[in-house]
């Protein structure tokens, strides 16, 4: 992508009722764009981000078995009155009514809908276990919303849902997703811990969340440094300073971004459902269920929180807009512009995902703080300077060393900058 041709303005300021670091680089960035208060839109940047985070939760999902489905975020009533939840929820549900006076909620969640759609299709333990996802739009009714991304009304949400036929089947495939969630997060640039949580209405039992630790999270968490010991402060029986029930370390407090989250719902929606297989007795029984979320958007926001200098964003690899940024020096030269468009081709037929600011009304000093504040992982300048050793400048955003390169060892980019 030509950077002159990139829907997108930066700015240099932001609007002082804005706080959260994420929200201000994201903003400054130009990755998102408010409609209104706790409602966002993706930009060309973020929206590329966005679908990096999807894509790497989508092969994580199939690793595991799930299978991808799309379902109505538009819910009749009686959905949620089989459950007891329509006017139970928490946060409350959207409520609309249609032409004909009839009732509807936006969806705040798909446990309903899941048991729903499963119920037509379940018979026998044969059918037995299955695990259905979706990334679909869910709207929450949040009585505030603070921190740009990481508290919104509408956002996509990565939710699975698992069902089984027997407490063990669903306690080894719940231990599954767990692990697969380390996975997620690592591949996103986020080292996260499980913590125990309440079930938020969600579930009568405890919940497993898993919790970015950082400054400006919501939550506080209470966690042994030495194994894996955390819980949620408001389930907590213990605080800093005691010690850890399970190796007897010291433990620590901290504040988290929730980015996960698993939940064993038993047959709670099962049974308002009617819910049941036949076992291989032929008996009746209540089909075990589990969820399982991700937040994109809060993901992405957590991302930002913990990968940031002064500068701006620093994007892991994997989930960054872009792989390199290259950047043209004195557009006026005929001799750079040959050079840097001819580089820019190079990169692109080696799959590399380039944006290339060839703005020729914008000074060096601009180019260099824009490309710091949108953090793209490698940037490539090439300058008459560099032009005169035949070499470009090469430097990745987490490091400050910077090295010259001969134009020629990018036509092998990839085994240049491992």
């Amino acid at each position: 992508m030509k950077q002159s041709k990139l829907f997108s303005r930066t700015k240099k300021e932001v609007p002082k009722d804005i706080d959260a670091i994420s929200h201000k680089l994201l903003y400054r960035g130009d990755f998102i764009d408010q409609l209104g208060s706790g409602i966002y839109g993706f930009l060309p940047l973020g929206w590329m981000v966005h679908q990096k985070i999807t894509k790497i939760i989508r092969e994580e999902m199939f690793s595991i078995g799930a299978q991808e489905v799309f379902l109505p975020s538009l819910h009749p009533k009686n959905i949620w009155q089989t459950s007891g939840r329509w006017d139970s929820m928490r946060p409350p549900l959207f409520k609309i009514k249609d032409s004909h006076k009839k009732e509807f909620a936006l969806g705040s969640t798909h446990e309903e809908v899941m048991a729903k759609i499963a119920k037509s299709r379940i018979i026998s333990y044969k059918d037995l276990p299955f695990a259905l996802f979706q990334f679909q739009t869910k709207f929450r009714n949040e009585l505030r919303y603070t921190g740009g991304l990481l508290r919104t009304r509408e956002f996509v949400m990565k939710d699975l849902y698992s069902f089984h036929s027997t407490e063990e089947d669903f306690k080894e495939y719940y231990e599954i997703v767990a692990k697969i969630y380390f996975k997620i997060f690592k591949r996103c640039g986020l080292l996260v811990k499980r913590v125990k949580a309440s079930g938020e209405g969600f579930t009568a039992s405890f919940t497993d969340e898993f919790q970015a630790l950082t400054k400006i999270g919501e939550d506080t968490i209470i966690y042994c440094p030495k194994c894996d010991f955390a819980q949620n402060k408001e389930i907590a029986n213990q605080k800093e300073g005691d010690k850890c029930p399970q190796c007897g370390a010291v433990l620590k407090q901290e504040k988290g971004i929730e980015v996960g989250n698993i939940f064993p719902l038993g047959t709670k929606y099962s049974e308002p459902f009617n819910l049941y297989f036949v076992d291989k007795k032929g008996e009746k029984n209540l089909v075990i269920m589990a969820s399982y979320g991700i937040g994109i958007g809060r993901l992405l926001a957590t991302i930002v929180e913990t990968h940031n200098d002064a500068k701006g964003i620093v994007w892991p690899e994997e989930v960054a807009p872009y792989s390199v940024h290259l950047l043209a020096i004195n557009m006026g030269e005929k001799m750079i512009v040959a050079e840097a468009e001819k580089i820019y081709k190079d990169l692109q037929n080696q799959g590399i995902e380039v944006l290339y600011d060839d703005r020729q009304d914008v000074s060096a000093g601009e180019k260099l703080i824009e490309s710091d504040l949108l953090g793209i992982p490698t940037r490539i300048i090439i300058s008459k300077k560099t032009l005169e050793s035949d070499s470009v400048e090469i430097k990745k955003r987490n490091e400050e060393k910077v090295k010259l390169e001969k134009i020629s060892q990018l036509k092998n980019y990839t085994s240049l900058i491992i």
